[in-house]
């Protein structure tokens, strides 16, 4: 099983991030969602880190919260760390509630990077209390602009959705292109999410 890069180091972060044209939640709205307000929920799977869900909720007052839509999704490198929330570049999210800081749908994070539809959530440190884990992102594989790169027989194309393989990550959330274009047509329609709750 060949681990493959998606995150930038922490060196080049700064700069890839700048890149990102955000649409931005206000600051500190993202505690936990407003009544009625919608929020990403991911669910990890122990058994199968790249097959794990992510969902769109809707937050109902008094009563248990809506799914609006529903992923495969993943997280980690599949590796021996890759369930090691405090491995940085290889395990999955630590478990908590995020600020997503904005999202956009032409990153431009280069061939070792984030491209196209892509959301940003904040940092986060891990169980140890010492371990911070930066760069996050709910991101799938494609060109800046959105499209698919061209096969490459044998060989892996970052710009290409190739398969089950690339769900795995250095810690980021992984959908399908078409997921995650759904995740942001929904978002636009039902309003989008302010935080993202990482559990289990």
């Amino acid at each position: 099983m060949r681990i493959r890069q998606r995150i930038v180091p922490l060196a080049t972060a700064v700069a890839l991030t700048g890149g990102l044209a955000l649409t931005a939640a206000g600051p500190a709205e993202a505690a936990r969602p407003a009544a009625g307000g919608t929020y990403l929920y991911f669910n990890k799977n122990w058994s199968n880190p790249g097959n794990s869900r992510l969902y769109l909720m809707k937050s109902i007052p008094h009563a248990k919260d809506k799914v609006l839509a529903k992923y495969r999704a993943g997280s980690g490198n599949g590796g021996r760390n890759g369930t090691n929330e405090c491995a940085s570049m290889q395990g999955w999210l630590p478990n908590g509630t995020y600020q997503v800081l904005g999202h956009t749908t032409h990153k431009a994070g280069g061939a070792k990077g984030i491209n196209g539809y892509a959301i940003q959530v904040e940092d986060k440190v891990c169980k140890n209390h010492h371990t911070k884990r930066t760069a996050l992102f709910v991101h799938s594989e494609m060109k800046p602009n959105g499209t698919q790169g061209a096969r490459q027989p044998g060989r892996d194309n970052p710009y290409r959705w190739d398969g089950t393989n690339d769900y795995y990550s250095l810690g980021c959330i992984k959908l399908t292109p078409a997921h995650i274009k759904n995740l942001f047509a929904k978002a636009a329609h039902y309003g989008w999410p302010k935080s993202l709750k990482v559990v289990k």
